[in-house]
């Protein structure tokens, strides 16, 4: 396969982990909260969250949705939705999120890395439009910071999954909330998704850029002939 082919192919699914992983920082729907269930045929209250606001919904759990040794669900029943956002920014509130004041700190974190992350992705997508649009040898030159800009953004992926996971598992280990039961949904799988994305094709894409490698072994790197990316 040709050089020129291999970088396509690597420009296009860093496109599809890009947009997996816009989907995620925008979207409600890394975890889903559940309590414990005693009752049946009585509504109980579910929560799903994200990067940027909690959702609790209120289902009515009817013999026919109970199954024993589940939580309160599944999140896709019917209910009355109340949703609030995290108020991360706010100076001078003493704002409590899932009813627990130290995941805030959590939150902010994951949140700020995922900003991070898309800022990333935006400097190496401008290193590739310049690729695109620009001519002669020197635009080849551009796919090693896109290369890097791709890396670095799923690197700050994966720290934001980190955080995340440690957050859902220190919110359930505590006493202080009504939780129980949790499951990761489809908004982490789309950040997962764009970590494995971004991080494999920028490392492919900043391979690809380098200089080709001598032919024979008494030719040297100077004296080999360019390869160049159309």
């Amino acid at each position: 396969m040709h050089k020129s082919t291999k970088i396509k192919i690597a420009v296009f699914v860093l496109f599809v982990g890009m947009a997996c992983m816009f989907t995620a920082v925008v979207t409600d729907h890394w975890a889903v909260l559940s309590p414990q269930i005693e009752k049946v045929n009585q509504t109980c209250e579910a929560a799903h969250f994200g990067l940027w606001r909690l959702c609790k919904k209120f289902i009515y759990l009817s013999s026919e949705n109970f199954v024993m040794g589940h939580g309160c669900g599944p999140i896709s029943l019917p209910g009355e939705e109340n949703c609030t956002y995290f108020r991360h920014f706010s100076p001078g509130q003493n704002t409590e999120i899932f009813e627990y004041k130290t995941q805030k700190e959590y939150n902010i974190s994951a949140a700020a890395i995922s900003i991070f992350s898309l800022a990333f992705m935006i400097l190496g997508s401008l290193c590739l439009l310049g690729w695109c649009t620009g001519k002669g040898k020197g635009r080849d030159y551009l796919l090693k910071p896109a290369g890097m800009f791709f890396a670095f953004a799923g690197l700050c992926a994966f720290i934001s999954l980190e955080v995340m996971r440690q957050s859902v598992k220190r919110m359930i280990e505590s006493e202080d909330t009504i939780w129980i039961e949790y499951y990761y949904s489809w908004s982490f799988a789309c950040a997962c998704t764009g970590f494995v994305l971004l991080f494999l094709c920028g490392i492919s894409l900043l391979v690809l850029s380098m200089p080709q490698m001598p032919r024979n072994p008494w030719e040297t790197c100077m004296d080999a002939e360019p390869e160049q990316a159309e």
